[in-house]
C-alpha cells in the first residue's frame, strides 16, 4: 500500500498548485488534486510556498485548519466515489450534493462523516467501518 509521508503530501498539493498556476500539464492525481485546491483560494498562499509549508505545524489549539489534510480529504473522497468504495458512496455523495446544493458543500459534510469513522477506529482499535460511513453519509443524504 501506497503510504506517503507528511512532507510527500505537502510536496504533492504544492506543486499540483504551482503546476496549476503556471498552465503546466498536470497528471491524472493532480487534475484531480487541482480541482480541489482551485476551490479553496484561501489555502493558495500556502501552496505557494514549499518550504514553509513543509515546516508549518497545524494545531488545532492555534485554531488554523490544516490546507494538506483538508485538501487530502476531498481527494480521498474523490477517489472512493469514483471508485465507488464503500460500494454506494458514489451515489450517497451524489443524493448529498443535490440536498447541499453542490458537490464541495457535499464533500464538507463527507469529511465530518469520515473523521468520525477513523476516530472510531483508532479509539476502538479496530479496523475503520466502512459500512457506518456510508450509513453515516447516505443520512445525511436523505435528511429534510
Amino acid at each position: 500500500m501506497f503510504q506517503p509521508s507528511q512532507q510527500d503530501v505537502r510536496r504533492f498539493f504544492c506543486d499540483t498548485h504551482q503546476r496549476q498556476h503556471q498552465g503546466l500539464p498536470l497528471d491524472p492525481m493532480q487534475a484531480k488534486a487541482a480541482i480541489w485546491t482551485a476551490e479553496h483560494p484561501e489555502y493558495h498562499a500556502e501552496l505557494s510556498h514549499t518550504e514553509e509549508a513543509l515546516q508549518t505545524v497545524y494545531q488545532v489549539e492555534d485554531g488554523r485548519t490544516n490546507p494538506f489534510l483538508h485538501l487530502s480529504m476531498h481527494l480521498s473522497i474523490t477517489e472512493q466515489c469514483d471508485i465507488d468504495q464503500p460500494h454506494g458512496i458514489r451515489e450517497a455523495v451524489r443524493q448529498l450534493a443535490a440536498r447541499a446544493g453542490s458537490l464541495h458543500e457535499a464533500h464538507h459534510e463527507v469529511m465530518e462523516c469520515l473523521g468520525e469513522m477513523i476516530w472510531a477506529s483508532q479509539r476502538s482499535g479496530l479496523p475503520p467501518d466502512g459500512q457506518a460511513y456510508l450509513d453515516a453519509v447516505r443520512q445525511r443524504a436523505t435528511r429534510r
